[in-house]
């Protein structure tokens, strides 16, 4: 869905910054393509600020909480913003998951070609998702991901 005429141009800036949540938290799944290819590393130095802040404590579900509650269920910021601000905190609620079970299964199957693709599978899918969902942001299109689109339209109105 596009209404690319009723989306202003703050309005595409501000649907695609919360897309950094899950892109930060994505990182720690890249650590065997940036032990392989160390200036992979260059690309997210942008990003070190951010990283910085998202370690402290409890920083991730603080951020998540603002995010939900100012943004996604205030009915007086745009559609556009909300919907996307929705779909970067279920994709980090994914990345989430998948790292609840990669911390219970990984020990147990331990380092090796497996585990080492599933982990660059979550790590560039993530990448993948957030770089279009952006682009599309930037472009005031809906980025449409399947399944996770699906839940936001539901849940935003």
């Amino acid at each position: 869905m596009s209404w690319r005429g009723s989306v202003t141009p703050q309005d595409r800036v501000f649907a695609s910054l919360p897309y950094l949540l899950p892109l930060i938290d994505v990182l720690p799944f890249g650590a065997v393509l940036f032990a392989q290819f160390p200036s992979l590393r260059l690309l997210f130095l942008p990003l070190q600020p951010l990283i910085i802040i998202n370690s402290i404590p409890f920083a991730s579900l603080i951020i998540f909480f603002v995010l939900y509650l100012a943004v996604v269920r205030n009915e007086s910021i745009s559609h556009f913003i909300r919907f996307n601000t929705l779909q970067a905190i279920l994709l980090d609620i994914v990345l989430v998951l998948c790292s609840m079970l990669t911390g219970i299964l990984l020990p147990g199957l331990g380092q090796n070609l497996l585990t080492e693709t599933l982990l660059n599978v979550v790590f560039l899918g993530t990448i993948a998702a957030c770089v279009y969902s952006v682009v599309q942001s930037l472009l005031g299109r809906y980025a449409e991901i399947p399944a996770l689109s699906e839940a936001v339209y539901t849940q935003v109105r």
